[in-house]
C-alpha cells in the first residue's frame, strides 16, 4: 500500500516547485489568486481512496492545501478507483477518487460517512487521456485503429506482424514477436474507460459491457497504473492502457479518429469533454459526463478518462464536511486546476464545467 502523506517540509519542497508557475500565472492577468487555499482556514484530518491515475495530481493538491493550510492534513492512497469506491461506501474514506461515476446501484444504496437519508454526488476535477503503450523492439512509431487495439486486447491478434497490423503501418519493421497485452488486474476505472471506448467504437470485436474489471482471462494482469508501465516496460512485445502522465519514455500508439491516426494531448482530451454531454437522470450536483467516444473529429482524443471527487453531500460529522468542501473546493479551482496540469498533465475544466463543479462544491456541508 501507497499512501500519499505530506509532512509540513515535503509539502514546503514540493509547492516551492509550483510557486512560479502560479505567480506566472497572476502576472499575466488571469485572476487567480495564489492564496484561494489560504482563505479556507482548514483544520483536520482528512482520508480519500482511490484511482492511482490522480496519484500525481493528488500529491501536487496536498502539497498546495497543506503548505496553505497548516492544521489540516489530507491523506490519500491510490489504490485504484474500485477500491476508492468500496472504501468510501463503507465509511473507511471520507472522500473517493474515481475514473468512472458512481453507478445507480451503488447511489441507491448508503454511505458511511455521509448523514443518514442523504446520498453522495460525483465530481469531476481531473481529465486526462489514456495512452496506449507499448515495448516494441525495432518500433517506434505504432497507429491502431480502435477494432485491432480491441482485438489485440481479447486475445484474437496474438503476433506484432499480423496482417491487420501491418496494414494499418505500411512503413513499419514489425517483428514476428508474440503480442503480451498487459492489463489492469485491480477493479479500475482506467480499464472501464479503455473498455467503454472500444465497446462504443468496435462493439463486434469487444463484445463486452464496460466495467471495472477487465472482461477477459488471457494477456497479463498488473496492479495498478504503476504496475502496468513496469510490466509494459520490463516486458518484450508488450503493450497496455494507462493515464498519460504515466507513459513515461515508452512508445505510445496513435489511435483512429475518423480518416486520420491522432496522438493524445491534453487539448484533445478537454475537447472531447467539452463536446461531451452530461448523464441524465443524475441528481442535482451529481455530475457525471456521457464522453462521445465516437466523434470523427481529429482534434478529438476519444481515449480519455474523467476521473471524479466523490464526497458526501452532507457528512455524518459537520467538520469533516467542512474540510471535504474546501480541499475539494481547491482541486476544482483555476489554482488547483494549474497545479494539476504542471505535475501530471492533465487537461484543466472547461470554464463551464468548473462553474458547475464548484457550485456543487459549494453545497456540501
Amino acid at each position: 500500500m501507497t499512501t500519499i502523506k505530506l509532512g509540513r517540509a515535503a509539502a514546503v519542497a514540493a509547492i516551492a516547485a509550483l510557486a512560479l508557475t502560479s505567480c506566472a500565472a497572476n502576472e499575466s492577468g488571469s485572476g487567480t489568486s495564489t492564496d484561494s487555499a489560504s482563505s479556507s482556514g482548514a483544520t483536520g484530518t482528512l482520508v480519500g481512496i482511490g484511482a492511482s491515475s490522480q496519484g500525481s495530481a493528488q500529491e501536487s493538491w496536498i502539497a498546495g492545501f497543506q503548505t496553505a493550510n497548516p492544521d489540516a492534513t489530507i491523506n490519500y492512497d491510490p489504490q485504484g478507483s474500485g477500491a476508492g469506491r468500496e472504501s468510501f461506501i463503507s465509511g473507511a474514506a471520507a472522500f473517493a477518487g474515481s475514473d468512472s461515476a458512481l453507478s445507480d446501484d451503488e447511489l441507491a444504496g448508503t454511505f458511511g460517512s455521509c448523514a443518514p437519508d442523504t446520498t453522495a454526488i460525483d465530481l469531476p476535477v481531473y481529465i486526462s487521456p489514456i495512452a496506449v503503450i507499448f515495448n516494441i523492439e525495432g518500433v517506434d512509431e505504432l497507429n491502431l485503429d480502435s477494432e485491432t487495439l480491441a482485438n489485440i486486447f481479447n486475445g484474437s491478434i496474438t503476433s506484432w506482424d499480423d496482417e491487420a497490423i501491418a496494414a494499418l503501418n505500411p512503413d513499419a519493421t514489425l517483428p514476428s514477436t508474440s503480442i503480451t497485452a498487459v492489463h489492469r488486474s485491480d477493479d479500475s476505472g482506467t480499464t472501464k474507460n479503455f473498455a467503454d471506448y472500444l465497446n462504443s467504437t468496435a462493439p463486434d470485436a469487444w463484445g463486452e459491457e464496460p466495467s471495472d474489471t477487465f472482461p477477459f482471462s488471457g494477456g497479463e494482469g498488473a496492479q495498478g497504473t504503476s504496475g502496468v508501465v513496469d510490466a509494459v516496460t520490463n516486458g518484450t512485445g508488450t503493450i497496455g492502457y494507462a493515464d498519460a502522465s504515466r507513459a513515461g519514455d515508452l512508445g505510445v500508439a496513435k489511435i483512429k479518429v475518423g480518416d486520420e491516426f491522432v496522438g493524445y494531448t491534453a487539448e484533445a482530451a478537454a475537447a472531447v469533454v467539452e463536446g461531451s454531454p452530461l448523464v441524465e437522470g443524475r441528481e442535482d450536483n451529481d455530475i457525471a459526463i456521457k464522453l462521445d467516444r465516437q466523434t470523427t473529429d481529429p482534434s478529438h482524443y476519444p481515449l480519455v478518462l474523467v476521473s471524479y471527487a466523490i464526497a458526501c453531500q452532507e457528512y455524518a460529522d459537520a467538520d469533516q464536511g467542512a474540510l471535504a468542501k474546501a480541499y475539494l473546493g481547491y482541486i476544482a479551482s483555476d489554482e488547483g486546476q494549474k497545479v494539476s496540469a504542471e505535475s501530471a498533465g492533465s487537461a484543466p475544466l472547461s470554464a463551464d464545467l468548473s462553474a458547475k463543479v464548484l457550485a456543487a462544491i459549494e453545497t456540501i456541508s
